[in-house]
Formats: structure tokens, sequence, C-alpha cells
């Protein structure tokens, strides 16, 4: 017989933004908050990591220095109820580093490489919340048939707080927008 971890009941409450502020790192490292509920985030895997790395490498390179790009930390896309998202890539104004909890007017763009588990909700539901969030970017990576990962990406329309499509890049990214660059995403 194997034991069973029972998650702390706090887990099962709705949470503020004051008793989200209150947990520690330990507590919040494998969590995002909807609506002011619980949601697990299962760990990466190793190829998911290498390519969320790649582009966010990439960003930080073509945007530095009033941009910075790092992966998977919280942002806050609203107070009440409360929403928490990591997403893979956040590029972020650079004055803002340190900012706690970084709040969406310093972010330019998020991106999410899609995993199995996480297909409804990298598609449907994050762009939805980021764009209410008035995130003008929002990159979407998913795996292909022929191994090469299909990025594609999204503009908002400020005037109905919805994400257009853009571009879709097989493997290789060149663009202009948010800045020009490219990154091949092709090998490992």
């Amino acid at each position: 017989m194997t034991a069973q971890t029972v998650p702390p009941a706090w887990m099962h409450q709705q949470i503020t933004a004051e008793r989200y502020d209150a947990l520690s790192e330990e507590q919040l490292r494998d969590i995002e908050i909807v609506d002011g509920m619980v949601v697990m985030v299962p760990s990466a895997s190793l190829r998911h990591n290498r390519i969320a790395k790649k582009v966010a490498v990439a960003m930080e390179a073509a945007g530095a220095p009033e941009w910075f790009a790092d992966l998977d930390f919280d942002v806050r896309l609203q107070d009440v109820p409360l929403t928490v998202r990591r997403p893979d890539i956040v590029v972020y104004e650079a004055s803002a580093v340190g900012a706690a909890p970084m709040r969406t007017e310093h972010i330019l763009l998020v991106g999410e490489v899609v995993s199995p588990g996480s297909e409804t909700t990298d598609r449907i539901f994050k762009p939805e919340q980021y764009a209410r969030a008035g995130i003008q970017f929002y990159w979407r990576i998913e795996p292909s048939a022929t191994g090469v990962p299909l990025v594609h990406t999204y503009v908002l329309d400020l005037a109905s707080r919805t994400y257009r499509a853009g571009d879709v890049h097989a493997g290789v990214v060149e663009t202009a927008v948010p800045f020009p660059l490219t990154v091949d995403l092709t090998q490992p």
C-alpha cells in the first residue's frame, strides 16, 4: 500500500491576493490561481524547457536593453478574483525587475509551450485571460508530427480585448514584431 499525500486545506478554498502573497515559495512552486482557486501545474519536460529557453534567450537579445525575457514566474493577471498564471516565457520591461507581484502593465509578450495535458489551457483559456489582462502579444509553441515546433503568433486587438492570429512559423521564427529576431527551433 502506498501513502497518499493530502493537499493542505488552503488549496481547496478561494484564495485572496493577500493570502497568496503570504504563501511561501515552496507553496507557490507548482500552482497557478484561476478565479481564486488553486490549479496544480505539473513539471515541464526537458524538451519543453529547452524550447522555452531558446525563445526567451532570442527575445532578450533582440529586446535588450529595454526588455528582458525570463521563464516560468508568476504574473498577476487580476486581483479579484485572484488570477495568477506562470507563463513559460515572459518578455517584460527591464525596469520592472524586482516588481512583486509582476503585473501585466510591465509585460509585452507571454508564450506557452504546449505539452500533453495543457492543450486546451494553452490554446483557449490562457490566451483569453492574457488578452483580457491587456498583454499585447501571445505566442503558442506547438509540437508537430514532423518534430519541428510550430510557433503561432497573436497580437492583441485593443477594442475587443481578444487576440488576432498573426503568423505561423515552422521551426525557424523570423519576425519583426514585437522586435526583429530570428530563432531556430529545429535543433534541440
